[in-house]
């Protein structure tokens, strides 16, 4: 038996000013999320994007190709009930951060973490205020809980959508620090994403390329710029 699919069914696809943000609409009619939450978003841009998505639908909804539109809806869906629990999740990150477990040999993959890895967290003590302290191993060492607490502060003071979108920053990177470095353009996103899959790339550097791992990071990427992007939208 054959998987049902939806259809689509609308002719027009349009962007509305809403009490609280802009909403999409189809054929005039307000478009909802899962949860049959109306999907009101916080920039016109974003709710474009989100139109744009809709109106290239054909004959068959596909909703592996509506990314914003995902992200909408985790933020309304997901991200909004349970807004501190999430904050609080991706606070946990800043005590286990990637940038802060060095190799110890061979030199080469130290000289590099170094040299990429150290202008991070040299960046996040000047631009959060917060200093991590990188060690050698990868036996968990604690972190300072001031520099904790204020990296805590200023994740909750994002707003669900912001948040949504920094969720997958943080979780495709596995680096809160990066996370926050997507944020704020402290570098382009590609050299931002090459610096979170430094080890990643030194290993096929030494055992080559694998094509399989290609394509996993390949889709990862273009989910880490996704990313990016919803947040500049919201």
């Amino acid at each position: 038996m054959s998987e049902w699919k939806q259809k689509r069914f609308w002719t027009s696809v349009g962007v509305e000013a809403a009490d609280d943000g802009f909403a999409v609409t189809l054929d005039g009619r307000r478009v909802k999320t899962p949860a049959k939450t109306l999907l009101v978003v916080p920039s016109r841009s974003m709710a474009q994007a989100i139109a744009s998505e809709w109106d290239a639908q054909q004959d068959v909804v596909n909703p592996l190709s509506m990314p914003h539109t995902r992200s909408a809806n985790a933020a309304l869906d997901k991200v909004t009930p349970q807004f501190c629990e999430v904050a609080d999740m991706l606070a946990e990150y800043g005590d286990s951060d990637l940038l802060c477990y060095r190799a110890e040999s061979p030199e080469e993959l130290v000289a590099r973490q170094t040299e990429f890895w150290d202008a991070a967290l040299d960046w996040a003590a000047d631009a959060l205020g917060a200093r991590l302290v990188p060690c050698p191993g990868l036996l968990h060492v604690p972190q300072d809980d001031a520099a904790l607490q204020i990296l805590r502060r200023q994740i909750h003071d994002m707003s669900a959508f912001q948040l949504a979108a920094f969720h997958d920053l943080v979780g495709l990177s596995g680096s809160l620090i990066l996370g926050f470095a997507a944020t704020k353009a402290w570098r382009p996103l590609d050299d931002i994403w090459s610096i979170s899959r430094l080890d990643e790339h030194w290993q096929a550097e030494i055992w080559g390329e694998d094509e399989e791992a290609q394509a996993q990071e390949a889709a990862k990427k273009q989910a880490f710029l996704h990313a990016a992007a919803f947040y500049a939208h919201a």
